[in-house]
């Protein structure tokens, strides 16, 4: 017999991160414990406020009912909780962490044999702050660089990928922005054809979700390769994300298993993507080590050993109170010590 407690948390930022949607000071996040009387595991469900398809009023409560569903089935109910990906995400870690305990995926990282290569993510700011994140990002060795942009002046923005260029070629550093919906469709194009002057690897949801014929159609015009995250919100039955892929035709879906159908459901979007020739990759949403841990033992056995496309798993520092786990970030990559 299966029991779960859950424990509400609250994280706090080392600085402030800002979107186009806001600045984030703090990260709230359900931890689960789940006993089955000899052993215990644990799981994370965080989902993000005003953008999660599960972010609800009254999360506790529905979290609350699912687990009991779980307890008494002792197995997770998987269609129900399709539309609950946060949900669906820390319970399919926890029940993974009770039967296997830290290696949730026996795989080279997860052993820690491997190191899985990452981006270094640089949050949205005034110029200088920018700046100075960039220049620390490449000092660390990072040679793929994420750009929030969006919510300072596009020319600032302009200036600031310039300037990147004008010391690193496309052979050296990496770029990819994301622009979290921040440019209208009547500007989308033109602004697109500024940023590729740069050699820019891809950018991210540069209109905003739910506009699935604009987006097809800058993604048939755009100079640069387009690639979508909230897009994929709330597409949670199978052959909806078929649809969507193939009316859309992106060349690459970024995948959060706590906003994208947990485990399960990013494992749909890469067959479906794979079968389009879509190109994926795997990031974090903000969580906990918790979530992260788990999120990087999922890629590692999602796209197998030697990784070498960078992933969005840098997340693990941003916090002050973060949950202590053997998670490292050594030259550019994400390693976990002490795991074999």
């Amino acid at each position: 017999m299966l029991k779960i407690d859950i424990e509400e948390h609250l994280l706090h930022f080392k600085q402030p991160a800002g979107t186009s949607r806001g600045v984030y000071t703090t990260r709230r996040s359900w931890f689960l414990r789940v006993s089955d009387g000899s052993a215990v595991g644990v799981g994370e469900c965080a989902p993000l406020p005003q953008l999660s398809c599960d972010d609800l009023p009254n999360y506790g409560a529905v979290l609350r009912r699912f687990c009991d569903e779980v307890e008494q089935m002792g197995e997770i109910p998987y269609e129900p909780l399709r539309d609950y990906p946060s949900m669906l995400f820390g319970l399919e870690t926890a029940l993974l962490s009770l039967r296997r305990g830290s290696l949730l995926f026996d795989t080279p990282f997860a052993r820690g044999l491997q190191g899985i290569p990452i981006n270094g993510l640089v949050w949205m700011g005034t110029f200088e702050e920018m700046q100075q994140r960039i220049e620390e990002k490449l000092s660390q060795g990072f040679h793929c660089v994420k750009l929030k942009i969006g919510a300072i002046d596009f020319d600032a923005e302009l200036e600031l990928i310039k300037k990147i260029r004008s010391r690193f070629n496309y052979h050296d550093v990496e770029l990819r922005v994301d622009a979290n919906g921040a440019f209208s469709f009547e500007e989308a194009l033109y602004k697109l054809e500024l940023l590729s002057q740069y050699a820019l690897h891809s950018i991210e949801q540069p209109i905003k979700a739910g506009q699935w014929s604009f987006m097809a159609e800058l993604c048939r015009e755009s100079p640069l390769p387009i690639a979508l995250d909230e897009e994929l919100i709330g597409v949670n039955d199978p052959d909806q994300k078929r649809q969507m892929l193939n009316i859309i035709r992106p060349r690459y879906i970024i995948l959060k298993p706590s906003l994208h159908g947990g485990m399960m459901g990013v494992r749909e979007w890469i067959d479906v993507a794979r079968d389009m020739r879509i190109g994926s990759w795997i990031t974090s949403a903000l969580e906990s080590n918790i979530g992260l841990n788990a999120i990087a033992q999922f890629c590692s056995t999602v796209y197998g050993d030697n990784i070498t496309f960078p992933q969005g798993l840098g997340t693990g520092l941003l916090f002050t109170d973060n949950i202590p786990l053997p998670l490292e970030i050594r030259n550019a990559q994400l390693w976990i010590s002490n795991n074999s």
